[in-house]
């Protein structure tokens, strides 16, 4: 009988992701990375909710430092990686709504993912 190995996925972040990402307070960014290594391993962390813009295999993570509120985009919908979309700190001052101009780049950046999944692994999923 073979051993269960749990094998980690490669994240891979579209446009200035990760960039924007290091921007945020360190707690931040430590509470999203770890929450994107639990994802990499095929969990689902806890900050994560289901993210119904674009379809299934969406996500969005929230957290909050200091009054300020943060997210993180990010799609499981292909089975050989993960793939940070976008990252921002919300700055509408009341309600919980993506705002249009969110909403349009992660549906831009989802295709970018697409076809970079497509060049990295082929196009079998």
């Amino acid at each position: 009988m073979q051993p269960f190995v749990l094998r980690e996925k490669p994240l891979h972040w579209i446009g200035s992701a990760k960039k924007d990402l290091l921007t945020f307070p360190g707690e931040v960014v430590d509470d999203f990375g770890y929450a994107l290594s639990v994802v990499q391993m095929g969990g689902t962390p806890p900050s994560a909710k289901p993210w119904k813009g674009i379809g299934p295999g969406m996500f969005e993570m929230v957290g909050d430092h200091r009054g300020d509120t943060y997210r993180a985009a990010y799609t499981v919908r292909f089975t050989k990686a993960v793939y940070v979309l976008h990252c921002s700190q919300k700055k509408s001052p009341s309600g919980i709504r993506t705002s249009k101009n969110d909403v349009e780049l992660i549906t831009q950046r989802l295709k970018m993912a697409q076809t970079d999944y497509e060049v990295r692994y082929g196009k079998d999923d």
